[in-house]
């Protein structure tokens, strides 16, 4: 995995610890569209022996929050302020895809779908993130490094 993820042209940021330590990446990154991926494996099941859902609901998060960051400009950052999920089949050994994309992105609060695929391609889970923009005041400690 590589240390950054490119953003854009001009702006790339370091990964993030939560995508190292459960395995996830992004595949591909568009201004306000992502699509991460994860090659599941047993650590990532739950007693029942599927994958945990707060697995794939990091998966979504991470694929929502980097596309919406994608539309910010350089002296805005985020929180997300409401993250809904649907399991939609029981996952095991796999490579899942949550594709990303932005629908709204106002001056102040935006909102991101996510559907994430099996590697047969069929859908497995649906969700939504509303984010909100910080900045000035409300962003200090929060930015996102600019390491270009």
């Amino acid at each position: 995995m590589e240390p950054y993820i490119k953003l854009n042209a001009h702006k790339k940021i370091p990964v993030p610890p939560i995508a190292k330590l459960i395995g996830f990446f992004p595949a591909e990154i568009k201004s306000g569209e992502t699509i991460f991926e994860l090659e599941t494996k047993e650590i990532h099941f739950n007693p029942m022996g599927t994958v945990h859902g707060g697995i794939l609901c990091d998966l979504a998060d991470a694929a929502m929050g980097l596309a919406f960051s994608t539309l910010l400009n350089e002296n805005e950052t985020f929180t997300t302020i409401e993250l809904k999920i649907n399991f939609l089949k029981p996952i095991w050994l796999t490579t899942l895809k949550a594709h990303a994309k932005v629908i709204k992105k106002g001056r102040t609060i935006g909102y991101i779908d996510c559907s994430i695929y099996d590697g047969d391609g069929a859908i497995v889970a649906t969700a939504s993130s509303t984010c909100m923009t910080l900045t000035g005041e409300h962003a200090k400690n929060r930015n996102l490094k600019n390491n270009s």
